[in-house]
């Protein structure tokens, strides 16, 4: 996906205090405390991007002897979140587009391999080419998700970006910007579809991101190269601590509803319906979240609508350091299998 100047300039970071760590877990580390900087893409995020927050408020990274900072970036694009990953402050949602654009960085963890939003849209817009002349999201700015399947469905109608209007907004502004009429049709996850069936009569799902891109691959945390050749084990604890948080909203959501409402500041029923969403389409990853053909097919497609230029094409091996979350789900035991779930 490609990075833009308006996003480099747009996005803004959001340091998090910390959460309550179980004293349990936490007097499990017999060593010193190693810091890390762990991203989130949204600003607050979404219940699928808490996977940090979880490993945080549970002691799966306290038990591993990990000082996670969580930072919020506004837009899982956004030129900020991109650029720590490049410098090596940070790991990170990574587009590979970035990584085609010569970033000396890799994916090293998927964190949710199925994009779990739906393109919702106003009462009075039944197909795609009613689109035309709309006003649609842009949240987290141009180049950024609500900007890259606005100017799909568009497509859908022989549209183009011109043939709309984007808004550009902060991520936060998604839901109240659609329910107050200041847009027309903006991507929602889950637990923001929820609210908006109950907030706006007539709102309805023009068309899933999923159908849209049946194959598309939604959000990776990468790290620069140079990071995962100074701190190897620190980014497999990383990565294995999010993991257990994955399979505890699976398991025992219960367990991590707490961190997740307070992270994403939404009601309990509307996480708890985003939750069961989620785990009912196998969304967050429970193993390495890496799927090959969901990796290459979205490389493609970058290639085939013009964002990477065709001698820019990579492998999967050139994307993905997948062996390191392969090392992190054999510390946990191996893979598992959870409702039918693998990735």
């Amino acid at each position: 996906m490609p990075i833009h100047p308006q996003a480099l300039t747009g996005a803004a970071a959001f340091l998090l205090g910390a959460l309550i760590v179980t004293p349990a877990l936490a007097q499990t580390c017999s060593g010193p405390m190693r810091k890390i900087n762990v991203g989130v893409a949204v600003a607050p995020p979404n219940v699928v991007h808490t996977a940090p927050y979880v490993a945080k408020a549970l002691g799966f990274f306290a038990k591993r002897c990990i000082d996670a900072n969580i930072i919020q970036f506004d837009g899982g694009l956004a030129g900020t979140s991109v650029t720590a990953v490049g410098q090596g402050t940070a790991i990170s949602t990574l587009p590979d587009t970035a990584i085609a654009q010569g970033l000396k960085a890799r994916q090293i963890w998927g964190l949710a391999p199925r994009p779990p939003q739906a393109y919702v849209v106003s009462g009075d817009i039944k197909t795609p080419a009613d689109l035309k002349g709309r006003r649609l999201s842009a949240a987290g700015g141009v180049g950024g998700f609500n900007w890259l399947v606005g100017r799909e469905v568009l497509r859908l109608a022989g549209l183009t970006t011109d043939d709309a209007q984007f808004i550009s907004q902060g991520t936060a502004g998604r839901l109240p910007g659609f329910v107050a009429g200041q847009i027309d049709a903006v991507a929602l996850h889950p637990e923001d579809l929820h609210l908006v069936q109950q907030r706006k009569p007539g709102a309805h799902v023009l068309i899933t991101v999923s159908d849209l891109w049946p194959k598309y691959s939604f959000n990776a945390y990468g790290a620069s190269e140079a990071m995962i050749a100074r701190d190897h084990d620190l980014l497999r604890d990383v990565i294995a601590a999010m993991i257990e948080a994955n399979r505890t909203m699976y398991r025992e959501p219960e367990k991590a509803i707490p961190a997740i409402v307070q992270a994403t500041q939404k009601p309990r029923e509307a996480v708890e319906f985003a939750i069961g969403v989620l785990t009912k389409n196998c969304i967050p990853s429970v193993n390495t979240g890496f799927v090959r053909e969901r990796t290459e097919w979205t490389h493609q497609n970058n290639i085939d609508i013009g964002d990477i230029p065709a001698d820019k094409k990579l492998t999967f091996e050139q994307i993905a350091d997948y062996k390191l979350a392969e090392e992190a789900v054999a510390s946990l035991g191996g893979p598992v299998t959870i409702n039918g779930c693998k990735d």
